[in-house]
């Protein structure tokens, strides 16, 4: 499989850039910055350049084209204010998913956050974060061209993963290591069975092929 990531810099990203070149899919993350190139081809993925918070559908449809799938990673990140969690974690999922209709990417997964909701309220830097999730979602749910999935991870922790997980469409609060989401995602990618559901994720005692496998219904 060809898989283009959005936000290929972060810390997810990177982790499943590493997996899925490691199971020999041809990988490409989308960056910011040039200077974060040698840390993509070290992951085995290929950098494509490109600004989503100017960047236009066609130019994002453009580094899709020939992608079996496409998973939308970026995030403002936690010391951003207000009008970046609206530019990037609502504005430019939008927009990943625009580009991935019009360079006909079918395959689309999303990585959101648990409480993601776009009638959240408050108006603390958080509760903007959760409601521009909850507004991303919510569009991409309603792109018919899309066989979409949708993760939303519990707290992230760097702590090693243990490959054992909670998936379902509710988990309760709870943490998660990156490494576990990462894993997750690379399964979820290449399992459309999944198009159509909002997972949650939170550690557990599950092995990750096998809550894959248990919430695509085999």
């Amino acid at each position: 499989m060809r898989i283009v990531i959005a936000g290929g810099h972060g810390q997810i990203a990177l982790r499943l850039e590493r997996l899925l070149a490691a199971r020999g899919d041809e990988v490409a993350g989308i960056i910011r910055h040039a200077g974060q190139g040698d840390d993509l081809r070290e992951a085995g993925a290929e950098p494509l350049v490109l600004d989503l918070e100017s960047a236009s559908v066609e130019e994002v449809a453009e580094r899709l084209r020939g992608a079996d799938a496409a998973v939308f990673a970026a995030g403002a990140g936690p010391g951003s204010g207000t009008a970046r969690k609206d530019t990037v974690d609502r504005g430019a999922a939008v927009l990943f998913a625009d580009a991935a209709v019009r360079a006909g990417v079918r395959r689309h997964v999303v990585v959101s956050s648990m409480g993601a909701d776009p009638e959240h309220q408050g108006d603390d830097v958080f509760d903007v974060y959760q409601r521009a999730k909850g507004e991303a979602d919510a569009y991409v749910r309603n792109l018919d061209a899309l066989d979409w999935t949708i993760l939303r991870p519990g707290a992230l922790t760097n702590d090693p993963g243990t490959g054992l997980v909670r998936l379902e469409a509710h988990t309760g609060r709870g943490a998660i290591p990156r490494d576990d989401v990462a894993a997750v995602l690379a399964e979820l990618v290449e399992t459309p069975a999944t198009a159509g559901l909002t997972l949650e994720l939170i550690g557990g005692s599950t092995p990750v092929s096998v809550a894959v496998k248990s919430v695509a219904g085999n």
